[in-house]
């Protein structure tokens, strides 16, 4: 299925600088951007869903189907940046497989579980590199465009760790020891998700940052260091048992 955002983002394209030398992997990275941020809208509707299945408030719902929202236009202002780079916002969709049903959990525990892994670990994560990414980039309206992304990935990591604060009192003591072993899980998808994505070999010069562009090892740097120093301590604060679960995630293959 072909992801076509064309007329979409023309209405959000921004002013770049212009790097000629430059422009061909800023297009590539903000394609793949546009892409997985469009992919990401069905996980939230996924996971809204799910709350609404378990009989959990209303208000959870709908703020998992705005969340949905705000991803696909995420995608359409990815779009409109490899637009301005003189590209075009098309490119192979990427269908995101369902939710795990997590049926040997009851329905409260399989939330949690999706919460974690959605929220309080991939949301996380994505706060602290855009974060970063936009913390190097000059001021202007390329750096308006990721700050607006960039706050919305705040509320949806917000939102996952209010939940699961408040949904955790609600399990049992078993349930609860469950969470932890599932993390070890949580964390190996995580990491194995985040590397593929943070190559090696993205070495940009530092005038790549005016256009998004990253350091592939200065990025994994602070995604271990936003699990070990944020992800990991947040989790032991609730009860869960995180540092086991990171020590005994599997191996990367």
């Amino acid at each position: 299925m072909m992801l076509d955002l064309q007329r979409e983002a023309r209405d959000h394209s921004p002013v770049v600088a212009d790097l000629p030398h430059l422009s061909a992997s800023a297009r590539a990275t903000w394609l793949g951007r546009m892409v997985n941020e469009y992919a990401s809208g069905s996980v939230f509707d996924a996971l809204a869903a799910q709350i609404e299945r378990a009989g959990l408030e209303a208000v959870h719902v709908r703020a998992c189907r705005r969340f949905a929202e705000e991803e696909r236009m995420h995608g359409v202002l990815c779009g409109a940046v490899v637009l301005a780079l003189g590209g075009e916002a098309r490119a192979p969709g990427r269908k995101e497989g369902p939710l795990p049903a997590h049926a040997d959990a009851t329905p409260l525990e399989g939330v949690l579980r999706n919460v974690l892994s959605i929220s309080c670990l991939a949301e996380t994560v994505a706060v602290s590199l855009i974060g970063a990414e936009r913390l190097e980039m000059k001021a202007g309206p390329l750096r308006d465009l990721l700050t607006r992304i960039w706050a919305d990935e705040v509320g949806h990591a917000r939102f996952g760790w209010k939940l699961v604060a408040d949904l955790l009192p609600r399990v049992s003591d078993h349930e609860r020891l469950r969470l932890g072993v599932y993390l070890a899980v949580a964390f190996a998808h995580l990491e194995r998700h985040e590397l593929t994505h943070l190559s090696l070999d993205a070495a940009p010069p530092p005038e790549g940052a005016e256009l998004g562009l990253c350091n592939g090892a200065d990025a994994r740097t602070l995604f271990y260091a936003t699990v070990q120093e944020v992800i990991v301590p947040r989790l032991e604060a609730l009860g869960l048992g995180a540092t086991r679960a990171w020590t005994l995630r599997p191996a990367l293959s």
